[in-house]
């Protein structure tokens, strides 16, 4: 921002091509806020729409609760662009006027009184009364009401009144404490429990707390957390080399009930990295273009199965490893099925490269290279050697045949390992990491919408990355939730999963 003083030192033309840009920057703002608020009017319209539409109890109740995220997510994102406007007598009229929290939980009362109670004339100012609002907190299995007391102040002398300023928070209006968004988060994205359950849930613990208010918090954090998601992606992409993977995602259509395949694609760092994170992508497809959109400018080694969206990265400079499991699975289901003597000999000559690899687990970079070279290399060569042979002997078209082809077909990329000892044999790394999601596909149905699953994706990166470094979920949450709203932008990366400590 240009200041008063600087202006002055502008001539004509430095000043006109200042108020330009201001005003190209103003158009372009107000072109977001009025795609977003176009994008809010279509939603409202989705959920007044949704009750004729031929939907299933449990569909419509999730439809609605996506509905009423995206809604909250769209409005704290114009809130952000547009410059806030106090509210008026008919705005605090629309308010809905909130029941008070039960009387028999257990609450803790956090004064917030002025440092000092001298006023600025020199007089002792004097307590006149306190404001008290109680927001509701959520420790595993305990609920409790934090009771923050503001106390009054007043000068005698000159009347002036002093009052502490309220502790900003995710949601400075609501009852949430951060413990109780943590909860609500890591039920949702971690623990695959739909916000209508968790309403249940808290109404048998004497909460009345509506699935569509839990949407709207969901849908606040979602906003709030995607600065944090968006740096542990930086980060991400800073690293060498990469895992990628996809999973299918049922995603709602409304309008007609139905769902189509969308994709949640993950990228981790290796299991070798000191770096421990995985970063979830949500797109309405498997094309190749999100993953060129995601990985951008990056041009490291990117250890991925043979799917062929990967294949122009490769194009562009990227380098591709093979997942030497996927070869080594394809004899495994032959031997598994019909008890194949040529996939138990395959599985064996797999095995001797995987006991390499368990014995330079722990070893660093120059080691492991060294020691796949002496080791590792033979034993990939006697593989080929083998693989080759066996060729000849089976007919084309049958399994065998193609269980073969694909080893030798990818022979340079699975073989890739054996000369960089920062690469590892497979992609089982990732695989694991998509694994609880998958679990938790069927509690969730389906994504209601692009923008509900973007945001799960966002709160899971941040939930798994967190487990990755063996932190407590819902304890990282929380302090995250609480530190944030007053966090520099600058210090953002200190809520990282790899650079948090506990307090």
């Amino acid at each position: 921002m240009t200041s008063a003083s600087d202006l002055s030192t502008l001539n004509a033309d430095q000043l006109r091509q200042l108020a330009s840009r201001l005003m190209e920057e103003m158009r372009g703002k107000q072109a977001l806020i009025d795609k977003l608020t176009h994008e809010m009017a279509i939603l409202k319209r989705l959920k007044f729409a949704a009750s004729s539409e031929a939907y299933s109890g449990e569909q419509q109740r999730m439809l609605f609760e996506t509905l009423d995220t995206d809604i909250e997510a769209l409005t704290a994102e114009i809130e952000q662009l547009a410059p806030t406007k106090p509210a008026d007598d008919e705005d605090r009229k629309r308010q809905p006027k909130r029941a008070p929290l039960p009387a028999a939980l257990p609450r803790k009362e956090i004064r917030h009184d002025p440092d000092s109670t001298t006023c600025t004339c020199g007089c002792q100012l004097q307590r006149i009364g306190e404001d008290v609002a109680e927001k509701l907190d959520y420790q595993p299995g305990v609920f409790t009401v934090e009771r923050h007391i503001r106390g009054k102040w007043v000068c005698r002398q000159c009347e002036t009144l002093v009052q502490a300023p309220v502790p900003p928070q995710i949601i400075d209006k609501g009852i949430p404490t951060a413990g109780l968004l943590a909860h609500v988060l890591v039920a949702k994205y971690q623990d695959h429990l739909p916000l209508y359950r968790q309403s249940g849930i808290f109404g048998r613990a004497g909460l009345a707390i509506p699935d569509s208010t839990l949407a709207q918090w969901v849908g606040v954090c979602g906003v709030q957390l995607q600065p944090l998601v968006d740096a542990l992606r930086q980060e991400l992409l800073a690293q060498p080399v990469l895992h990628a993977d996809e999973t299918p995602v049922a995603m709602l259509k409304p309008g007609n009930g139905k769902t189509h395949r969308a994709y949640l694609w993950s990228y981790c760092s290796t299991s070798m990295s000191t770096m421990k994170a995985v970063v979830f992508d949500f797109a309405e497809s498997r094309a190749g273009r999100h993953a060129g959109d995601f990985l951008g400018d990056w041009r490291g080694t990117l250890v991925c199965d043979d799917y062929v969206a990967y294949k122009a990265l490769f194009r562009q400079g990227m380098m591709e490893a093979g997942c030497m499991a996927h070869a080594r699975r394809k004899f495994h289901e032959l031997y598994a099925n019909h008890q194949s003597q040529i996939a138990e000999e395959a599985l064996k000559l797999f095995g001797v490269l995987y006991d390499v690899e368990r014995q330079v687990q722990e070893f660093d970079i120059d080691a492991r290279r060294a020691t796949r070279q002496q080791l590792g290399k033979p034993a990939a060569d006697t593989l080929h050697a083998w693989l080759l042979a066996q060729r000849q002997r089976v007919p084309d078209g049958s399994a065998t045949a193609k269980a073969i082809d694909y080893s030798l077909g990818r022979w340079g990329p699975l073989t890739h390992y054996l000369d960089d000892g920062a690469v590892p044999i497979d992609n089982n790394w990732v695989e694991n990491q998509i694994r609880p999601i998958a679990l938790g596909k069927k509690n969730w149905l389906f994504a209601g919408s692009l923008r509900a699953g973007q945001r799960a994706a966002a709160v899971m990166t941040l939930l798994h990355s967190a487990r990755l470094n063996g932190h407590d979920v819902h304890a990282y949450m929380k302090d995250v939730l609480e530190r944030l709203p007053t966090l520099p932008a600058s210090r953002i990366s200190d809520l990282l999963p790899h650079r948090w400590t506990p307090a």
